[in-house]
């Protein structure tokens, strides 16, 4: 009766210390946009039993490692169910890993829609279309994903720009997300570039496009390169500059 009392007193002594520190992890994880991964009997079904049990064990990083090198294989084979689905596994076992989910866009936006288009083992040119926009939309939904889970960082804004400028012609999207990407303090230089000169492009927003233009221009000589200049001068007629206000013409 005694020993059981003490073990009980411990196994109470040690949960009272241990909940709080549960609560600081996990109030650490939230303020680092650490979503979790949700171990559940899905994931189990999918990866099976070995890789289940080593990803409850603590090596989800280990797993999700071989998880991507065969989703590289499948893609080699095109494969691109097979592809969705281990990097739907990937993702979901490192929601912080932004090549993860940078690659599966890619795969599904980029290889995936362009080898739907050209299928020809499908005769219908609009069955085809359908099934490259599909393509770009799992791409798309890998992005915002990524971000939902990463918004602390630029690439993904910056990979999201790209697919609105490249895949939907979206260029008032793609202008919005090289912005999101420039305010981080470790982005690259060019966001703030891409992001006026995609907004150069939609219509009845010249003026603001013109007046981030000309501001990048008066930062000196770095910023004025040929498409910046293109740009500026195709808004200068938009919206009818005066000759006196106008940038320089250069020397050819």
């Amino acid at each position: 009766m005694i020993r059981l009392l003490t073990v009980l007193a411990v196994v109470a002594i040690f949960g009272a210390l241990k909940f709080p520190m549960e609560r600081s992890l996990s109030a650490q994880h939230k303020q680092a946009y650490f979503r979790g991964v949700e171990l559940g009997l899905d994931l189990r079904e999918q990866i099976g039993q070995l890789s289940f049990l080593a990803a409850l064990s603590g090596f989800r990083s280990l797993v999700a490692d071989v998880l991507f090198i065969q989703a590289h294989v499948a893609w080699e084979r095109t494969e691109w169910g097979r592809v969705l689905l281990l990097f739907r596994q990937v993702t979901t076992l490192q929601p912080r890993g932004i090549l993860f989910w940078d690659m599966a866009a890619w795969h599904m936006a980029w290889n995936a829609s362009v080898a739907a288009l050209n299928d020809r083992t499908q005769p219908r040119e609009a069955l085809r279309i359908k099934a490259q926009r599909e393509y770009f939309a799992l791409g798309k939904d890998f992005l915002e994903r990524g971000i939902k889970n990463n918004p602390d960082r630029p690439q993904l804004y910056e990979a999201l720009a790209r697919l609105y400028k490249e895949k939907y012609h979206d260029h008032e999207r793609a202008a919005e997300y090289f912005a999101k990407a420039a305010q981080f303090p470790d982005a690259p230089t060019y966001e703030k570039r891409f992001a006026a000169y995609e907004l150069s492009y939609c219509e009845g927003r010249e003026r603001e496009a013109y007046e981030r233009l000309h501001q990048l221009y008066n930062m000196g000589e770095d910023e004025r390169l040929p498409t910046l200049i293109s740009r500026l001068k195709f808004l200068e007629n938009q919206l009818n500059i005066p000759q006196d206000e106008r940038i320089p013409e250069r020397p050819q």
